[in-house]
């Protein structure tokens, strides 16, 4: 179990040295992250290699390779194909828009598919939580129906195995703990209840839900409202009904509660950084932690 950021960043130092692409980092910021991140990731980066290089002599990176391209969408083709190649272990989103990025990524020639859902998973260092939170999915399925939920945890169960977790807890959050009709997040988390209790996911796995976010991180909350879960207060997993509801939650962590945040995609041929433009360094760090620490 990881209970800190400085955990994660441990787990990924034990991994050694990975060699990650970044597409199009002609920004002070990427670059500044990849500055935090020297101990963990050699940077090979992809775009215009005069800007990459003046930046990084401003924020002292000193050790990387440089491959010219003339637009974001020429070096986003240009690392994915290190990745496939070999040549790098994993992948970073600089200055280009998400939509262009994931359009490369997804490309089924040239990208990087590997025939699962791809998902956005969010690792969450939140005070007083005594342990790291992987919230999912926050950033890529709009709307997931049962299925595309049930790939999702499948995606989130699948990382943590990569960190070294045996015993896993997942929670499905929800507004209430009843199933509704008129709440189809409910029902899903009720037939993956089913499923996990089934062993669908694996043996050593326990899912509940549906369950109100206060069920879920507060068990004097659970105590005052009779329910009494496996998960509470020691969920690994917080399932999101949608990606409002998971971007919302993710954010609010962040900028009410302190959270200390990082995030891949998963569900691709090797980890996806998929960064906001309003990520700080720090977030960069945790990201590349997390991307090298899921590495299978």
């Amino acid at each position: 179990m990881l209970k800190s950021m400085n955990d994660l960043i441990e787990l990924a130092r034990s991994k050694g040295k990975k060699r990650i692409a970044v597409v199009y980092p002609v920004s002070e910021e990427v670059i500044k992250g990849l500055k935090m991140s020297e101990e963990l990731a050699y940077p090979v980066l992809f775009g215009d290699t005069n800007k990459i290089k003046a930046i990084a002599e401003k924020v002292e990176l000193k050790d990387f390779e440089a491959y010219h391209a003339e637009t974001p969408w020429e070096a986003a083709y240009k690392a994915i194909s290190f990745i496939r190649e070999g040549k790098a272990d994993f992948l970073m989103k600089g200055k280009i828009s998400t939509p262009d990025f994931l359009r490369a990524v997804l490309d089924k020639e040239h990208g990087l598919r590997s025939g699962k859902l791809l998902s956005h998973i969010a690792v969450q260092e939140v005070p007083g939580y005594e342990k790291l939170v992987f919230l999912t999915d926050a950033g890529m399925n709009i709307r997931p129906d049962l299925k595309t939920k049930t790939e999702i945890l499948k995606n989130a169960i699948q990382v943590l195995n990569n960190l070294g977790y045996k015993e896993i807890k997942a929670a499905g959050l929800a507004s209430i703990e009843q199933v509704s009709e008129n709440m189809p997040e409910t029902v899903d988390y009720a037939v993956l209840s089913k499923m996990a209790e089934r062993g669908v996911f694996g043996k050593d796995f326990v899912f509940d839900g549906p369950l109100g976010f206060d069920i879920v991180a507060n068990r004097e909350a659970a105590m005052m409202k009779g329910i009494n879960s496996p998960v509470t207060e020691e969920a690994d997993i917080w399932l999101c009904p949608d990606v409002a509801s998971g971007n919302i939650l993710s954010k609010a962590l962040i900028y009410f509660a302190g959270a200390k945040v990082g995030g891949i995609v998963a569900g691709a041929k090797a980890p996806v950084i998929l960064l906001s433009r309003s990520d700080t360094p720090d977030r960069k760090l945790y990201s590349i932690a997390f991307g090298i620490a899921a590495l299978g």
